[in-house]
């Protein structure tokens, strides 16, 4: 009998399995694919290996500016994609690596929840067919979740529609590409092919891109976007073959041709792989029910990362993994844990050209909370690092908001380069509840464009 069985081998499902073998637990992971999952294989790390190729591509072709010149500047996807492939394998192999440190056993195949009374198992059925029933004293579900596919007319079966994962592997790039979708997924493919040429067009239903970006700086972001165009408050009706017709905010009807689309309208989790709805766990219309520590309505069983819908982030699933390790764990030993998750603080980031990433709240949610603030926003520029490395063309901004009665840090947002090395230090901050004279007497490293932080802190009034 396993002390663990953990469902998924993605972010939440690995970091969970190499906590629990690291607390000494009997543990085994099964995985119906890869380890990784969806962000180490066809997720994050692709797109963001492909992002660098691009970048690469492009600041080559802007590097005259440094006293550096390229001749004869061209790119290679074959090449692009080899690399991502040579990355991928590599983070996959550590993984797996990382699996026999710990001691924990890995098994391929799809495993199903089992409850009987107070029994806990997993059917785990093969790709060959064959089932074995494996017993347990506890579960942490880490299924994930796959692309969201609306009933949109003429997206089934279109050989023109992709997903994701099936953009990431395309052998030519697209001299046109319509993607439905301004989030997080839509704008990275955006930035990956307006930088290699291709004329991008996406298709917005909300009035602005990127939901948790603060409303300042999302313009910002979309006009320093290459080679693409933006249809924002557009409700996408039907497609037909290349082309997708939408309304627009006028109720007129548009349409926009191109060679492929897109559908990254986000993604939900999976709930029905697994036999969640079979062993009783609660599912609402965001995910699997789960409390502060993991724990699902089902005694011994927990849920982590994006199947909870909590938070669908891989960095969210790491912690999320930890929590419900550490619960798990006071379970077995019938001890009580004090860790909780806590959501305040979780940063997110894009990793297009440029980045942009923030934590904490923006000017409009604090607004609506009833939150009397100060905030203040300073142009990269400002910074020496920025200005020697970026040009005087290039954008970038630092906004920070805070509450202005009792001088909390509520939210840092940033759009620029480095933003997502940044942004783990602003999530300190609001985690740890400084206030901005706190920010003020902090050292930062001279020249770097981090110590923005620093400067917009002192223009807050």
């Amino acid at each position: 009998m396993y002390d663990v069985i953990v469902i998924g081998g993605g972010p939440g499902g690995y970091v969970a399995s190499e906590r629990l073998g690291h607390e000494g637990k009997k543990v085994l992971l099964v995985e119906r694919q890869y380890l990784g999952g969806t962000c180490l294989n066809v997720g994050c790390i692709p797109t963001k290996t492909l992002l660098n190729s691009a970048k690469h591509y492009l600041h080559a072709g802007e590097a005259g500016q440094f006293g550096v010149h390229a001749e004869k500047l061209s790119f290679n996807l074959a090449e692009m994609m080899a690399w991502k492939e040579t990355v991928v394998e590599t983070l996959r192999s550590g993984v797996a690596a990382q699996m026999e440190r710990f001691h924990v056993d890995v098994v391929k195949g799809t495993g199903v929840v089992e409850v009987n009374g107070a029994g806990r198992a997993v059917r785990v059925t093969e790709e060959s067919g064959a089932q074995t029933l494996y017993e347990t004293k506890a579960i942490l579900s880490a299924a994930g979740s796959v692309p969201a596919m609306p009933p949109i007319p003429g997206v089934k079966d279109n050989p023109r529609v992709l997903d994701s994962t099936a953009l990431l592997s395309v052998k030519e790039v697209p001299g046109t590409l319509c993607i439905i979708g301004g989030g997080v997924i839509g704008i990275e493919f955006a930035s990956l092919f307006g930088a290699l040429g291709t004329k991008v067009s996406v298709v917005e239903m909300l009035d602005e891109i990127i939901p948790p970006m603060d409303k300042q700086l999302a313009p910002l972001m979309r006009r320093s976007l290459k080679n693409v165009t933006f249809y924002l408050g557009c409700r996408v009706s039907r497609l037909e073959e290349g082309t997708v017709f939408f309304s627009a905010k006028d109720g007129k009807e548009v349409s926009v041709s191109a060679e492929m689309a897109l559908m990254a309208v986000g993604r939900r989790p999976e709930t029905a792989s697994w036999g969640a709805k079979e062993a009783g766990i609660d599912i609402s219309t965001r995910g699997v029910t789960v409390d502060d520590r993991m724990r699902t309505n089902i005694s011994g069983i927990w849920a982590a990362g994006d199947l909870n819908g909590r938070s669908m982030l891989a960095h969210s699933a790491y912690r999320m993994a930890e929590v419900a390790v550490k619960d798990i764990c006071a379970f077995l030993d019938g001890t009580v844990s004090a860790d909780r998750m806590r959501y305040n603080a979780v940063p997110w980031a894009v990793y297009s050209i440029p980045e942009a990433a923030g934590v904490g709240l923006t000017e409009d949610e604090a607004l609506a909370r009833g939150i009397k603030i100060k905030k203040t926003a300073v142009p990269m520029l400002l910074s020496g690092r920025f200005l020697a490395e970026n040009g005087t063309k290039a954008p970038g901004m630092v906004k920070l908001i805070a509450d202005s009665e009792t001088d909390m840090l509520l939210g840092v947002h940033v759009l620029g380069p480095y933003a997502s090395e940044m942004i783990w230090g602003a999530a300190a901050l609001i985690e740890n509840e400084n206030r901005v004279a706190d920010i003020r007497e902090i050292i930062f490293p001279h020249p770097s464009v981090c110590e923005l932080l620093r400067e917009a802190a002192w223009t807050l009034k």
